[in-house]
């Protein structure tokens, strides 16, 4: 997919959080940007500690931003007021990480799902009715479900419900925080199939926030790469999954267990792991303390970003040279 125009703009977002008055502040994201286009999944990926949810809850507005914009629809919802942000929630929705907590346990399914449309629309008991049995067969659960409470429902359905919450009124943005990470194996499968059979009718747009590299083929048109808060790669998401071109990336990559031990093998031969975490720098590369390819001008300003086709880029001042070493390498095999 090749975005056009952006739905939603994040430029040089800075997000900070205070500890205390004798301590600096911790600075979650620093000057991240990123863009998401109307139909188009974006995956932000990253280990914990990375900014993710930070980045998914300042376009939410759960957090205050420090610096930077963010802008949706060509309007800037930054600093948004208290008014704006319930407006806004007609437009963009959240499916959180947990379906056991994000449901309220003591109020049917079905009054959690009327809740939006009380809040934004004029609507009777029958036509409320009728979008709820909608929503819910939509997400594949029978209308009669509508009665029930979230403890009458495994995390699968109770997952399928929070999606069924968010589409209630036909958002065009969702931000999705870890959906899949409390859900078996076998129940991913089922809800990254339904969110995108959700997109394909629908035309919505997902910024999937997500630890784990495997879903990124199957959900993401683009990824967007973290580490400390910084964007450190960005690009079409099977030419990231294939040929990483961040260190960082590689190692997130060679780390993902595959089942094929002669895949992973190969993937431990080719890419060397990254050290253990050390102090974050004051200056230069957040990743030269764990890089493997690290050297002086690793420690010597802000990483040069560079273009990596289709539309990707990489912060990394050593890439045209490790690109033209392991050139080399794979032509004298």
């Amino acid at each position: 997919m090749t975005a056009t125009a952006s739905m939603l703009e994040i430029r040089d977002l800075t997000v900070q959080y205070n500890r205390g008055r004798r301590k600096p502040p911790l600075t979650a994201l620093r000057d991240a940007c990123l863009t998401v286009a109307p139909g188009e999944s974006v995956a932000l990926v990253g280990e914990s500690g990375s900014g993710k949810s930070t980045l998914g809850n300042a376009i939410l507005g759960l957090v205050p931003v420090t610096s930077g914009t963010i802008t949706f629809e060509g309007e800037d919802i930054t600093h948004a007021s208290s008014g704006r942000r319930r407006a806004l929630t007609r437009e963009i929705q959240a499916v959180f990480q947990d379906p056991y907590g994000s449901l309220n346990p003591v109020r049917a399914i079905g009054r959690t799902l009327a809740e939006p449309l009380l809040a934004h629309r004029r609507l009777s008991r029958a036509e409320m009715a009728a979008h709820v049995a909608a929503a819910l067969e939509r997400v594949g659960l029978s209308a009669e479900t509508a009665g029930m409470y979230p403890g009458q429902f495994s995390g699968g359905q109770r997952q399928r419900i929070a999606i069924a919450r968010a589409l209630m009124l036909s958002p065009r943005l969702i931000v999705c925080d870890e959906p899949l990470s409390a859900l078996d194996l076998s129940v991913q499968a089922q809800v990254l199939n339904l969110l995108k059979a959700v997109q394909r009718d629908l035309g919505v747009s997902y910024l999937f926030i997500t630890h784990n590299l495997s879903v990124i083929p199957h959900i993401a048109h683009r990824v967007v790469v973290l580490y400390r808060g910084r964007v450190v790669e960005t690009g079409p998401a099977d030419q990231v999954c294939t040929h990483p071109s961040h260190p960082y990336t590689q190692a997130l990559i060679s780390a993902a267990p595959t089942p094929d031990p002669a895949e992973q093998r190969a993937r431990q031969r080719t890419r060397k792991p990254a050290a253990a975490i050390t102090i974050v720098p004051v200056s230069g590369c957040v990743f030269a303390p764990r890089c493997p390819h690290s050297a002086a001008v690793c420690t010597q300003g802000e990483p040069t970003v560079f273009a990596t086709g289709g539309g990707g880029s990489v912060a990394c001042g050593r890439y045209p040279e490790l690109t033209r070493r392991l050139t080399v390498q794979l032509g004298d095999r």
